[in-house]
């Protein structure tokens, strides 16, 4: 009974959204002036076209300039912003379009020593942390499950963090899913795991400043 229910739940789930996502496009089709009634699919088919047509608009320069001032329309906008912005980056970390937002997952002890959270580098240059500290850190991000798009930003040392050989889109599934999505590894058994990074020499040529120094 339970072997059957994990085997069947899956399909079931999946085709219960894919059809009611169905259904609600095609009823979208209802409401526009000079519709086809009767025929099944004609809101999917308008859908689609829709959203082919856009990506063709927006993959020209003209269309590069008007979506650029939309966007920087929809900053300006209180609120709206901050819902626009997250969805935007995570869809395209998602979807693999933009590479830049998370370079590489690694693994942070967090929330204490022993227990390991999954983290996006955001930035491979420290700068003035690495000089207060005298350390080389990166910048990493430790999002929220289910919500990605929320969570903790911190400077780690590089020396602490385990550097991952899934992809970003692979490590956004993981936290999106609660470690349900798990990909299997080795991944690629001609693929060596990622060797630990090593320290450049002589990183800081002058001593860190202190914030307790007497001024002159």
């Amino acid at each position: 009974m339970i072997t059957g229910i994990v085997v069947i739940l899956p399909s079931v789930v999946t085709i219960w959204v894919l059809w009611g996502l169905f259904n609600f496009i095609d009823g979208l089709a209802q409401k526009i002036p000079g519709h086809l009634p009767g025929i099944p699919g004609i809101g999917v088919v308008i859908f689609l076209a829709v959203i082919l047509c856009v990506g063709i608009f927006a993959t020209n320069v003209i269309g590069k300039r008007i979506i650029a001032r939309a966007e920087n329309a929809m900053a300006r906008i209180p609120l709206a912003n901050k819902i626009y912005g997250a969805v935007r980056q995570m869809s395209a970390v998602v979807l693999g379009t933009d590479k830049s937002l998370f370079s590489k997952v690694v693994l942070v002890e967090y929330p204490r020593k022993g227990i390991f959270s999954i983290g996006f580098i955001t930035t491979e240059n420290g700068g003035e942390i690495d000089y207060r500290t005298s350390k080389q850190t990166m910048g990493v991000f430790v999002p929220t499950t289910p919500n990605p798009t929320s969570g903790l930003f911190v400077f780690v040392p590089v020396e602490e963090l385990i550097f991952l050989d899934m992809s970003t889109e692979d490590g956004v599934k993981i936290v999106i899913s609660g470690g349900v999505v798990n990909p299997p590894y080795p991944y690629n058994n001609k693929r060596q795991p990622s060797e630990p990074v090593s320290q450049p020499q002589n990183l800081f040529a002058t001593e860190p400043t202190k914030a307790s120094e007497t001024r002159e």
